[in-house]
């Protein structure tokens, strides 16, 4: 299978960095594309008034995307391989479940939520792989052990 369009979804943590290699061996394997998402997760926003506090959590949001994605690019211009950058706003499992029309694989981390947020949102990859339209492959972090 000839993966041409592959979707990697990063939070900038350390848990999706392994993620973002194994999807650049396939597209370098296969010739194909990535594309590096972040989504501004508008939950953490939705329950405050819009204030200047909410607008710094915002612009910090924004920033730590613009990393995560530019991070993600400047892996595929070291291995040779074309790389678009997209940041979204919504819920990153829904965001990602629309893209996913668009894919041929998608290639994700265990995203870094952990503690109550984890519990209460349920793990980002595990609802994307039973929703997705394309296949996902979930890479573990090596330090997330056995």
């Amino acid at each position: 299978m000839v993966f041409d369009k592959i979707l990697v979804p990063t939070d900038g943590s350390e848990n999706t960095k392994a993620s973002v290699r194994k999807a650049f061996e396939l597209a370098k394997l296969s010739g194909g594309k990535v594309t590096a998402l972040y989504v501004l997760d508008q939950t953490v926003l939705t329950n405050m008034p819009m204030d200047t506090a909410v607008m710094n959590i915002y612009n910090s949001l924004e920033k730590e995307g613009k990393e995560a994605v530019d991070f993600v690019k400047g892996i595929g211009d070291e291995m040779g391989v074309e790389t678009e950058i997209c940041i979204k706003e919504g819920t990153p499992v829904k965001v990602i479940l629309e893209m996913s029309e668009e894919f041929d694989l998608i290639v994700m981390g265990t995203l870094g939520r952990t503690g109550m947020s984890k519990l209460l949102m349920g793990s980002v990859a595990e609802r994307v792989v039973r929703g997705s339209s394309c296949p996902v492959l979930v890479v573990r972090a090596p330090e997330a052990g056995n």
